[in-house]
């Protein structure tokens, strides 16, 4: 199982509304997100699940790392929130955590 797929039913087993995996935000672009789930207000919530964080994956190499930033930065001008996690962070119940906080925290604040 992926660590998206586990992330995907951890959200679904609190029943924090839809959780869906490899989600395209920003057509005609092919950019998509590892895993998205809808906050109570509707505002979107991207997980980027970033693997190869010590073995010099693409997520931290120059030419990677370059492109993550340009697809986060599109992200956030388009309103997105963004929490970035690693495979370590869905196994050991960090990203999970992380989640339930961003949809707390969304609950309790008014734009």
């Amino acid at each position: 199982m992926t660590p998206a797929t586990l992330l995907q039913m951890q959200i679904r087993a609190h029943k924090w509304g839809p959780a869906l995996l490899e989600y395209q935000f920003a057509a005609p672009r092919r950019w998509r997100f590892d895993l998205v789930v809808f906050g109570h207000n509707g505002r979107p919530w991207a997980i980027e699940i970033e693997g190869g964080v010590w073995t010099n994956g693409r997520h931290t190499r120059g030419a990677g790392f370059l492109k993550d930033m340009e697809k986060y930065n599109e992200a956030a001008l388009r309103g997105w929130h963004l929490l970035r996690v690693t495979p370590d962070m869905v196994q050991d119940g960090t990203a999970i955590e992380l989640v339930k906080r961003a949809l707390d925290f969304q609950e309790h604040t008014h734009d």
